[in-house]
């Protein structure tokens, strides 16, 4: 019974599309929330334009199974806007099934020399490159000729609002550069539960350690904790992180091994790594997550 379903949803990616009226909005569908941000500014002004993110506040990118309902989604959209990079990994068939002229991978169209590589990754690359505001503006640079080539009629006022997102953009990039600047270089260590924030060390002048790999697929042990509880230890670090889409279990067992030997470290507060925070929170929106992400590392290891 559950092939039975299976086959009559993949089905849907075929004829999903043959349903739309020409009436209905130009529907976008996008995998992230950071990505549906990004499509929202950039289309902001433009009418009968649908854009809708498959995954909400707190969802794992890397653990994500599509439902039927997204599916259904995929099937309709006129425009799937996905990060690529095997972030979504366990949709990448999905992908792949569709009209490859109706998908549009946002961070493949980077060039390999500007991404990190990812040895203890099952891909070549890290994926999270929102994290730094200078490849972030390259991909919402590609995300705008997109969707110009999508909505021709509308492509000034994309163009503009473009510009006007890239000084934003621009403006939030020195801020963070200045703000983990103040950070005494010894306490400038990150640790999370998953090294999301590689982009962001690297950008912003700041080490990070997480304890699961680059996806929380990746398993971790006994010896992982015992490794990372050590050099918290040998770092003098004076606080960890936990994030909105991981569970903060493996973070507090980190903790807990270092408290046990009579070291104190505090939890710094929860950071936002693969999905944005509520709709109605600071953190609804990409910028007001990386805000606020700067804001309690700062506070945080001062």
């Amino acid at each position: 019974m559950k092939k039975l379903v299976l086959f009559f949803g993949l089905g849907l990616l075929f004829i999903g599309c043959q349903e739309k009226t020409s009436s209905a909005p130009f529907s976008i569908v996008c995998t992230t929330g950071m990505l549906a941000d990004a499509v929202t500014n950039l289309l902001e002004g433009v009418d009968s334009v649908d854009i809708h993110a498959l995954m909400g506040p707190g969802t794992d990118p890397h653990l994500y199974k599509a439902s039927q309902s997204d599916v259904l989604a995929l099937s309709r959209g006129d425009l799937i806007v996905y990060n690529g990079l095997h972030l979504e990994g366990k949709m990448q068939s999905l992908f792949e099934k569709l009209n490859q002229e109706r998908v549009f991978a946002a961070a493949e169209q980077l060039p390999d020399s500007m991404l990190i590589n990812a040895s203890d990754y099952a891909q070549a690359h890290d994926p999270h490159v929102w994290f730094d505001l200078s490849l972030w503006s390259m991909v919402c640079q590609g995300l705008s000729q997109r969707l110009q080539e999508a909505l021709p009629h509308a492509a000034k006022t994309i163009a503009k609002n473009e510009q006007s997102y890239q000084k934003d953009l621009e403006k939030a990039h020195s801020w963070a550069l200045n703000k983990m600047s103040l950070i005494p270089e010894k306490q400038r260590v990150l640790v999370t539960a998953h090294d999301a924030f590689k982009y962001f060390g690297q950008a912003y002048k700041i080490e990070v350690r997480g304890l699961q790999g680059i996806s929380t697929t990746a398993e971790f042990g006994l010896r992982d904790i015992s490794d990372l509880a050590q050099f918290i230890k040998d770092r003098g670090i004076k606080a960890v992180f936990v994030e909105s889409s991981v569970s903060p279990k493996a973070i507090e067992a980190v903790r807990e091994a270092v408290l046990r030997e009579g070291r104190n470290l505090e939890l710094g507060g929860e950071l936002y790594s693969d999905a944005l925070g509520a709709a109605d929170s600071e953190a609804g929106t990409f910028l007001g997550m990386f805000y606020k992400n700067v804001r309690t590392i700062e506070s945080s290891l001062l």
